[in-house]
């Protein structure tokens, strides 16, 4: 039964109800070249136009429940989904979270990198002043070897 009134409904919406009644309205005023006198074409138009205006009426009715059915059913769509996005949203705090920490752990690798860095600078620099010191030296007992002999 509902779905009978809301393809009535969505047929009296329709451009084809338009020309349907338009095509009714003619033939009843039209019927007055067939001998129905004036007084008799707009009883019987007025008590049709006030049985279709009722009829439209429920029809009207019918479709504004369904929409609120449907508007209901998206309502709580929506609610789901703002639960969702809200889930979402914790999931993402949390990786944030993460990240700060593996971000502090990169900063502190990089901390002992630099230092290790440093570190091997000053042996290099040791160990090239060292060599700078055996070279000095060699040169020395080579000079004192000559000057002995």
């Amino acid at each position: 039964m509902e779905k009978i009134s809301l393809t009535m409904t969505r047929w009296i919406g329709s451009p084809m109800s338009l020309i349907i009644h338009t095509i009714f309205f003619i033939g009843a005023f039209g019927s007055m070249f067939f001998g129905i006198g004036l007084e008799e074409v707009l009883l019987i138009l007025t008590t049709v136009v006030s049985l279709e205006a009722i009829y439209l009426a429920i029809f009207i009715q019918i479709a504004v429940n369904h929409s609120v059915e449907s508007l209901q059913e998206v309502e709580e769509d929506v609610g789901e989904i703002q639960k969702d996005v809200d889930e979402i949203q914790e999931d993402v705090d949390e990786i944030q979270k993460d990240v700060d920490e593996i971000q502090k752990d990169v900063d502190e690798i990089q901390e002992d990198v630099d230092d290790i860095s440093e570190e091997v600078e000053e042996d290099d620099k040791d160990k090239i002043l060292l060599d700078a010191i055996k070279t000095d030296l060699q040169r020395l007992i080579a000079d004192m070897e000559k000057l002995k002999k």
